[in-house]
């Protein structure tokens, strides 16, 4: 089996409600879909969410190295060799994970689709039945950020994640009216998205919310600042998860080595696909480190690519894949049953693509052939 052609599409995808988080708001979500088609006439879909806050990637900036650079060095390969397809991206162009992603995630789901078998079944088989889905709540007005905490309770939800990263005070305000509208039962998680910029700050609001009994904090300094998180994990008592600052293995092997986060958060798109994503997880089980899968809005293509390493691994305690919920449009059809997820046994990343929603979301596209 071989790589015969590459059909790259840049797509909107349109949000029900504006997405806010420290860094920006997101009216729709930007999104390349690459769909591979091999010579016996698979074909696989896969999925890169750029974040140029994130990975230094823009939508547009991906969609050209797609088409000029990482689609025609695979042509003629073979999708199922993952190791050697990551080198030969590798070789093309440093870093850029989220366009190696897309690339990586039509290959897995090709070789489900040969092999019949779900992608987890290529990761070491299913281990977890279901996962709870987390509800995000986008930054708001503290009684805003309550309220719709409350309504979500009632829709099924047991556990939110609360997107926070502004006016520090306004953010303990946040988190403070949220948990007196929920209750001591439901499960908070906090996402500063590095708002709090340092480890000083982030020590004086943990200070004033140790007794909110936070399942973690999330990220609260710049991406880069190990030693920030290492303060502030041994300066407070909430469990610490970092996610800007984890992108590839050299980051991972800092953070075991300095030991400065409890959890971790894997993104494909962070880290360069499903591939990638295995062996930092491998990485972070080997040091005790407790893992979660991260979402950067993806559709269900990217969505469902995270859902089959997260169900692969016991060291896997939490997902946060809800971008296909927050559409009003998508172009595939993954499946939640609120507030659960469970896969499915179908081949690949076992959903269907609607190639007439894809046309109709398509801003400007491009077939690579040989």
């Amino acid at each position: 089996m071989k790589i015969k052609e590459i059909d790259i599409y840049a797509i909107r995808l349109p949000l029900i409600d504006p997405f806010i988080i420290s860094y920006h708001t997101y009216d729709d979500m930007p999104s390349i879909i690459v769909k591979i088609t091999t010579d016996d006439g698979l074909v696989g879909y896969g999925e890169a969410v750029a974040d140029e806050h994130v990975t230094g990637e823009t939508w547009e900036s991906t969609y050209a190295l797609l088409k000029y650079t990482l689609a025609p060095a695979v042509i003629g390969e073979n999708p199922m060799e993952f190791e050697r397809l990551h080198e030969i991206m590798n070789k093309a162009v440093y870093q850029a994970p989220a366009a190696k992603a897309a690339i990586d995630i039509a290959c897995y789901d090709l070789a489900g689709k040969k092999l019949g078998v779900p992608v987890y079944q290529l990761l070491g088989g299913r281990y977890h039945e279901k996962f709870p889905v987390t509800h995000v709540l986008s930054i708001g007005k503290p009684t805003d950020m309550a309220e719709e905490a409350k309504r979500r309770i009632q829709e099924g939800y047991s556990s939110f994640k609360m997107k926070v990263g502004t006016d520090v005070q306004v953010d303990v305000k946040r988190i403070q009216a949220v948990r007196a509208k929920v209750g001591e039962e439901i499960a908070i998680r906090v996402d500063v998205n590095q708002g709090w910029k340092n480890s000083a700050t982030t020590i004086m609001a943990m200070r004033q919310l140790e007794k909110e009994g936070l399942d973690w904090l999330e990220q609260p300094v710049i991406a880069d600042d190990f030693n920030g998180m290492v303060e502030v994990k041994a300066k407070t008592s909430t469990p610490l998860m970092m996610d800007e600052g984890l992108r590839n293995f050299r980051d991972m092997r800092e953070l075991i080595e300095k030991q400065a986060a409890h959890k971790v958060n894997i993104k494909l798109m962070k880290c360069g696909g499903i591939y990638p994503a295995m062996k930092l997880a491998h990485m972070a089980e080997m040091a005790g480190i407790e893992c979660q899968i991260g979402s950067m809005v993806e559709s269900s293509i990217g969505s469902s690519a995270g859902f089959q390493v997260a169900f692969s691994k016991k060291v896997f305690t939490s997902v946060e894949l809800t971008g296909p919920l927050k559409f009003s449009k998508d172009v595939g059809n993954l499946h939640y049953d609120v507030p659960f997820i469970q896969l499915n046994e179908r081949p690949g990343l076992g959903i269907d693509v609607d190639e007439k929603i894809l046309q109709e979301l398509t801003e400007f596209s491009t077939k690579v052939t040989k």
